[in-house]
């Protein structure tokens, strides 16, 4: 495993089309990332490590010249008082944080679907705090990117924002690829946790996911806080 690419899966995606899914094609430079739940939490840094913007160049068959990305969503000016209609801290992270934070840049890709996740939540009952987990699920497990069959490098038969597996019942292979889908099972199965909004962020989504990397959702929740207050 190479935690500096890792960190950096990101910048790899770059068709618009929330629904996209990576290809398998040219993604050999890609070997030994963690696409599913191994991240490891790190402290926010100001770019890619190199070695990973060459890999991303080489998978996509682009250069870095001139390739934009969005920075992440951040704490920054936000003020106490929340503007009309924005969920507040409190329902956003009603139990703090735990143990270190990372932050990844968005762009439109993972922008999108986040969006995504947040009308999902709402239409399913469950809020913001609901949306919050999403986000720091789908942040963990695909950095919000819409992922498809990565062959070699795949976690089993793990694919889409959640890397829910057609094999264990969450559905079939293109249902899974569908945001909308993906992001509806899985609320359905949060909201079968008994008292999942008085959990911890990372109780919650693990006894969703069955992660074998429990703790490593935690990392995300500062970061999908911000992403719900701006988008929500």
């Amino acid at each position: 495993m190479k935690p500096d690419f890792t960190r950096w899966l990101p910048a790899i995606a770059t068709i618009p089309n929330r629904k996209t899914t990576l290809s398998v094609v040219g993604v050999t430079a890609l070997a030994g990332l963690a696409f599913g739940p191994t991240a490891v939490a790190a402290p926010i840094t100001a770019g890619p490590h190199a070695g990973a913007v060459a890999a991303i160049d080489r998978a996509t068959g682009r250069t870095s010249t001139g390739v934009t990305v969005e920075s992440g969503l951040t704490t920054a000016g936000r003020t106490d008082k929340p503007d009309a209609g924005k969920p507040t801290r409190d329902e956003l992270i009603p139990h703090g944080v735990q143990g270190a934070q990372s932050r990844v840049p968005l762009d439109d890709a993972q922008r999108d679907n986040a969006k995504t996740i947040i009308e999902v939540a709402k239409r399913t009952g469950v809020g913001e705090r609901g949306a919050v987990i999403g986000i720091a699920t789908a942040l963990q497990e695909s950095k919000l990117y819409n992922l498809g069959h990565l062959g070699a490098w795949n976690d089993h038969d793990s694919q889409g924002l959640f890397q829910q597996r057609p094999s264990t019942g969450w559905g079939s292979v293109e249902q899974i690829r569908d945001p909308e889908y993906s992001s509806t099972v899985f609320f359905e199965a949060l909201k079968n946790v008994g008292g999942w909004r008085e959990l911890p962020l990372t109780a919650a989504a693990q006894t969703v996911q069955v992660s074998a990397y429990p703790f490593h959702y935690a990392q995300w929740e500062e970061q999908a806080a911000d992403i719900v207050s701006q988008l929500w």
